[in-house]
């Protein structure tokens, strides 16, 4: 008799929520026994260092008012947002490191070297964490958006950053802890998605949101790595400066389903009444 393998919605959801725990083991562990991963000699090297109006690398600095953008409008539509939503407190530190990115990334753009590129890389940090926080509230358990839950994940965001830039001061830069900071949201959310893990609450993010916002960030990255031959190509616009618009829009396709579920969840609660 042939025995087939169990769909993954056919397991417990806790038996589903461990396999997300394994990922994350596996991918720590795979970058710990790469070794350390030293930041490339040319990155600051960028395509476009056109200035315009003054503004130095204008357009690699001025795509950033995207995030600045979508940030604010995140905190004012959450703003009124009730807290018995179990994600409600990272959707707001998201939108909150959205704002934070657009003044760090506009810093180190303005004139690029490792000094400012702290400011880049620490609220891109908080953001990843924030963003897995939410989704493993509204996946798994509300317990992901405690203080302490949050309080722990910012802690980790920013030690990943310290230690890139204490190792960088001793001559030898270690990105590891950056990178599983910045790629496990990216591993698990999918991995998550795949299992099909229920929702915590009605008023949870709908699956074809993130997977939208991974399509943008996967696009993202690969502009990202493409930004002189993309420049080459169309002069217009680097790959970079598509980074940070891709990046943006994804985040702003995200936070408006975000907003549209917690409205349907009020309203439903409501009806309820």
């Amino acid at each position: 008799m042939r025995l087939s393998s169990p769909s993954p919605s056919s397991l417990l959801p806790a038996s589903r929520a461990l396999w997300l725990g394994l990922a994350a083991l596996g991918l720590g562990a795979a970058l710990w026994a790469h070794g350390p991963i030293a930041q490339w000699a040319d990155y600051h090297a960028f395509a476009d260092q056109r200035a315009w109006l003054g503004v130095p690398n204008a357009a690699n600095v001025l795509s950033n008012l995207s995030f600045l953008a979508v940030g604010a409008w995140a905190l004012w539509r959450l703003s009124t947002a009730g807290t018995t939503s179990p994600s409600i407190r990272a959707w707001r530190l998201f939108g909150a490191a959205l704002v934070g990115t657009a003044v760090g990334s506009s810093v180190y753009h303005w004139a690029p070297s490792n000094a400012t590129l702290v400011f880049d890389r620490l609220p891109i940090a908080w953001a990843c964490a924030a963003l897995l926080c939410a989704f493993l509230a509204e996946r798994v358990s509300a317990r992901w958006c405690s203080l302490r839950a949050l309080g722990a994940a910012l802690a980790v965001a920013t030690l990943s950053v310290a230690v890139w830039w204490a190792s960088d001061g001793a001559g030898q830069g270690d990105l590891r802890l950056y990178l599983y900071v910045q790629f496990l949201p990216m591993l698990l959310v999918p991995l998550g998605l795949w299992l099909r893990l229920p929702m915590t609450a009605t008023s949870a993010t709908p699956a074809n949101a993130w997977w939208t916002v991974l399509a943008c960030y996967a696009l993202a990255k690969l502009m990202e790595m493409a930004d002189h031959a993309v420049f080459g190509a169309i002069a217009a616009v680097s790959g970079h400066t598509l980074k940070h618009l891709l990046a943006a829009a994804g985040a702003a396709l995200l936070l408006r389903a975000v907003v549209r579920a917690r409205q349907a969840g009020a309203v439903s609660s409501g009806s309820r009444r």
